[in-house]
């Protein structure tokens, strides 16, 4: 072969070997696995939106529904003719407006429980997080192992203890056992460990502050987020809370707002009229969890960073 014809190969192969190497490579993209894992999840996450969103959007169709319209129009719509106004209207009068008071009972036990629980949990995860002192690891262990418990198992101990005390019936039976929280304990714990330097603590021992007034004025004012966040659970937990207030109480005027509208309608389905209030309690369910989409709004970044340091510090 002459010079000529091997610079002539050498220079075929050179030209032709580019856009072999780019095709392959674009292949290569198109059937990442790392493209197909990530359509894989977004997919996956858009069901799961649907799986919470799709409720909520049934339930606020549904309160604009009049009860022929509820069962004649597609669910997932609105109808013709909205009869919210009306349907608001049934809700806060009838049985002589009893639902207002249960709207102002179930704030006053979630607000007063949510408060109480997340102030004991910062006491307590702040004591595991910055003392030491005999059995505290016992005690945490007992405090992690409470939260593998479910409620309902308590609840026959819970209404033993409460009518022997002769408190079922009163709003304290719904407060006090709302007040222990394991699960905010922990978070507290967790919390507290990361976000109070023990430099601090030490330089407030040497100002001369008192153990009470340190964590009155320091440890609180850095566990804010934290407490936010604590503060959410025990408020969604207590005044989504069913069992409990279902046992403890038997008067109507104490009953919060999941008891009372589970009561308006099987007292509906026992007897005439149940047709009537099925677009009343829907609409008692949607005013119902106004104000905790409310709350989460509001507080929802203070939640957030909470949650992520809770769950990543050890």
């Amino acid at each position: 072969m002459t010079d000529m014809e091997t610079r002539a190969a050498v220079t075929v192969g050179a030209e032709g070997a580019p856009p072999r190497s780019r095709k392959s490579a674009a292949t290569h993209r198109r059937f990442a696995p790392e493209r197909r894992r990530n359509w894989l999840i977004t997919i996956m996450l858009w069901l799961l939106v649907l799986y919470f969103i799709l409720p909520i959007w049934w339930l606020v169709v549904s309160s604009t529904k009049d009860n022929s319209a509820l069962f004649s129009t597609f669910g997932l719509w609105f109808a013709p003719e909205l009869s919210l106004w009306e349907n608001l209207q049934t809700l806060f009068t009838i049985r002589g407006g009893l639902f207002g008071r249960w709207i102002l009972n179930t704030v006053f036990y979630a607000g007063t429980a949510a408060v109480g629980a997340t102030l004991l949990s910062a006491m307590a995860g702040y004591a595991f997080a910055k003392y030491r002192f005999p059995g505290s690891a016992a005690l945490f262990s007992i405090t992690l192992g409470a939260i593998m418990i479910p409620l309902t198992a308590l609840a026959l101990p819970t209404y033993l203890l409460f009518s022997r005390a002769g408190l079922t019936d009163t709003p304290w039976a719904i407060i006090v056992p709302s007040l222990v929280s394991p699960f905010g304990v922990y978070l507290m714990r967790v919390y507290a460990a990361d976000a109070i330097p023990d430099s601090m603590i030490e330089a407030a021992r040497v100002d001369g502050a008192g153990e009470f007034r340190i964590f009155w004025q320091v440890g609180l004012r850095l566990l804010g987020p934290g407490l936010v966040t604590v503060f959410l659970f025990s408020l969604v937990a207590t005044w989504n809370n069913y069992f409990l207030p279902l046992i403890m109480l038997n008067t109507s005027e104490l009953y919060p707002l999941t008891v009372g509208l589970a009561q308006l309608q099987s007292a509906a389905s026992a007897g005439g009229g149940s047709q009537a209030l099925f677009s009343t309690v829907i609409t008692g369910s949607f005013v119902s969890i106004l104000p905790l989409v409310i709350a989460f709004l509001f507080l929802q970044r203070y939640w957030q960073s909470g949650l992520a340091t809770g769950g990543v510090k050890g």
